[in-house]
Formats: C-alpha cells, structure tokens, sequence
C-alpha cells in the first residue's frame, strides 16, 4: 500500500465541504471517491471507479445490508399501509398525551429495541412519527431520539449485532481467547461512555433541561409554526381497515426480534421469516388482499434505496480511504503522544476521526484492535477500559457522521432530510463527545 501521508486527509474533507454545500450526502462521497480515485491512479479513473463499483456490490456486508434494510423496509411499509401502525400509534397517543411524554415513550422504545440499529431506527421512527406530529414535534426531533437510543443502546447490551460482531473481532484479534469474546464484552460495557452519555441527554433535551441548538432549534420553531418537516417527504398512503388492531402491529414486531433473537442475532432470517409470517396473517384477516401486500412489499424495499444509495457510497468512500491509508496514517500520527494516561482519550479521539470520516463503525476496528490491545497491554491499561474507548468511538461514529448507515435510515424512516437530521443531532452528539472524553480523562487519572 503506497503511503499518502497527509493526503489521504483530503479526500474526507472534501466530503465535507461538499455535504455541507449541497446537503447531498451521496453526491458527496462521490466527489470524494472520485478525488481519491484519482490521486491513486489519474490514468485509469473511469475504469478503477467501475472496478470499485462492481466490487462493493459484491461484497457481503454490503449485499446483507441492502437486503436487510429493503425488507425492513418491505415490513414496515406493509404495516403503514394496512394501518396497523396508526392503530399502534393511536394506542400509544392515550398515555403519550403531550409533546414531552411522546418523545419520552418513543426513547424508552428505543431503549427497550435493543437486538440491532437498524430494526430499532426504522421500526421506531416509522411507527411514532404520527404519535409526534399530534404534538407539534419536528421530524429532526424525533431523528434525534430514535438515533440516541439506535447504536448507543445497541452498544451496550450485549445481547446484539453490535456485541456478537464485536465479540467475535475480539477473538479473532487474540484479545480474548476463543469463547471468552463476549465475557471480555461485558466488562467492558462500563466505560463505554459515550453510549451511556449520548442515551440520558436525550431526556434531558426532551424535557428543555438543554436548549435547543442551530438547526434543532430552527426545526422546532418551524414545526410550532405547523412545518413539521422542513425538507419535502413523501408519505404512505394508508389503507384504514375496521379490522385493524393494536396485534396487527405487535404480532410481526415481536415476532422479528424473536426471530431474530432465536437465530443467533441474525436479522436477516428473522426478517425473512416474519415477512413470511406476516403476510398471510394480515391476509387472512382480510386487512390486505394478497395482491396489496406484494405491492406494498415492493413499494417497502424500494422506499429504502436512497439511504442504502448512500450507504452504498460511504462503503465505496471506505474502499478508497482504505487504499489511501487513511486508518494507519492517523493512527501513526497519534502514536507518539500515547502514554498510560492518555491512551484511553487518544484511542477514542483518534477512531472516533476515522468513524466519522470513513462512515464505517465496524470495519476500521479489524485494524485497530490488533494495534491497540498490545500497546494497552505494554502500558498496564485495562483491556475493558480500551475496549469501552473503541466501542464509544464505534457508536459517535454511527451517531454523529451525517453519511453513516444509522443516520441516513433514521431520517428516512422518520421522513426527515438526512442532512436535516444530521446537523440538529451534530451539537449534542459534540457535546456528548465531550463529555467522554472528560470521562475518559478522569478514568485515566
């Protein structure tokens, strides 16, 4: 791998300049691919750029999350439809009965959501957006809740996507010996302070104990104002039934986290399998015709082709960092200022940079790990405590980056522009930031 030093730099901050110009995120990381591209190859740019196109589409995690969030996408667009999520939502409005406690209840479902991001951003954000519209709450609002609660909480229970992936990289990286992965997790969980930061704001916003900041601000004056989403969003149609129920809702909702739970934390069986379930029981209750509900299946998975069109991008954005030598070159760069106490804060500054400006909250760390276990271990730092800096760097990383998987799902399943989103969350994902690495500071002492 040819070193570019510095270099590799510029590709992430044309990103952001970009985004931050056009608010198009996948124009974006485009413009940013095609930079990288070029400064590793000027000669042959059109033909690497459809090498790399072709590459991504065939890569499996890539291949898993297009089909996951489509038919995530599929089911909830069934339930909308068949308006089993407005009977959920009317259910739900006779406790949630002010602005305040609508965004509460949509936080503790958040909390309670817990098998991966992806079910917690699009199931909730679909199902509480009418709940939150009664009460005059802003789509970016709500974004900003239902994101707080998607990776932070995922995080920390150890029973998700999040722990079983993570547990695994620990094992394969010899950080922890084969079956003892997850145990070494658990420990952990304690310093992952940003999660737990990022997770009780939330209330405290909610409930005016923070002010409102910049774009959150503007987007609930301008939702007061009757506006409640600032960027136009296309809504589902629904298809009111006098069969419709509160079950209708609850049935497959349950039914996809214990699937999921039952297959060893595999979204994807567990969507596929209550996908198959669903449909014949909303059909035989006669709240769809057979016919509607493929329909609306297929209207589901194409509804979630512009933020996979996004994700699609931020991995292809991910290769050309890779090639570049993003991850190693700021990791080397740090690596003088690593000492006892600081190592903690360095570990979560330096791979909460690359989270954010790779868009990637798994991938870097299958480089990171293996490099900064034996230096905590040369140093007497505790593994856990390292381990809460990596995992609290993963979830700002998810959190905070306005092109990363969590945020463009949560914007779209809300029905708020991901720019829109990304901007009114970014101070209090800072802030949150802050506040761990205090924390870490503290530790460290």
């Amino acid at each position: 791998m040819d070193s570019y030093a510095g270099w590799s730099l510029v590709p992430t901050a044309l990103v952001v300049v970009v985004a931050l110009w056009l608010h198009r995120p996948a124009i974006a990381l485009i413009s940013g691919v095609v930079l990288g591209l070029a400064m590793i190859e000027p000669t042959a740019l059109v033909g690497n750029f459809a090498a790399l196109t072709t590459s991504t589409l065939q890569d499996e995690t890539v291949v898993w999350v297009i089909v996951v969030c489509g038919l995530m996408g599929s089911l909830i667009f069934l339930l909308i439809r068949t308006g089993a999520a407005t009977a959920f939502a009317n259910r739900l409005a006779e406790h949630a009965n002010s602005r305040e406690r609508s965004l509460l209840v949509t936080w503790l479902l958040g909390l309670m959501i817990f098998i991966d991001d992806y079910l917690n951003a699009i199931a909730i954000s679909a199902s509480m957006k009418k709940v939150t519209d009664r009460f005059g709450v802003s789509r970016s609002m709500l974004s900003y809740v239902v994101d707080s609660t998607a990776a932070p909480v995922c995080v920390i229970v150890p029973i998700s996507t999040w722990a079983v992936f993570f547990a695994a990289l620990l094992e394969e990286s010899g950080a922890a010996p084969s079956g003892k992965g997850l145990a070494l997790y658990v420990t952990a969980i304690p310093y992952m302070f940003y999660a737990w930061i990022a997770m009780f704001l939330v209330p405290l916003v909610v409930l005016g104990k923070l002010p409102l900041w910049g774009a959150m601000r503007r987007a609930e004056e301008a939702a007061a104002e009757g506006c409640l989403v600032l960027t136009p969003i296309a809504e589902i149609e629904e298809q009111h039934h006098e069969r419709t129920d509160l079950w209708a809702f609850l049935l497959p909702l349950a039914a996809l986290i214990g699937f999921s739970w039952w297959f060893d934390i595999d979204l994807l069986k567990g969507v596929m399998l209550t996908l198959a379930l669903t449909i014949p029981y909303l059909v035989a209750r006669k709240m769809i015709t057979l016919r509607g509900a493929l329909d609306a299946c297929m209207e589901g998975f194409k509804m979630m082709m512009a933020p996979l069109a996004i994700v699609f991008c931020a991995f292809m954005f991910k290769s050309v960092n890779d090639q570049l030598g993003l991850s190693p070159y700021i990791i080397d760069s740090v690596m003088p200022l690593m000492t006892p106490l600081l190592l903690p804060l360095i570990v979560f500054l330096t791979m909460a940079a690359i989270c954010f400006a790779t868009g990637s909250s798994w991938g870097v760390f299958a480089i990171a790990i293996p490099i900064v276990m034996p230096l905590g271990e040369a140093m007497g730092v505790p593994a856990p405590l390292l381990i809460g800096a990596l995992l609290s760097a993963s979830s700002f990383g998810s959190h905070a980056c306005f092109y990363s998987d969590s945020t463009a799902l949560v914007a779209q399943s809300a029905g708020c522009g991901v720019m829109e989103h990304a901007l009114s969350q970014l101070p209090y994902a800072l802030l949150a930031g802050c506040l761990a690495c205090l924390a870490f500071v503290l530790v460290g002492l």
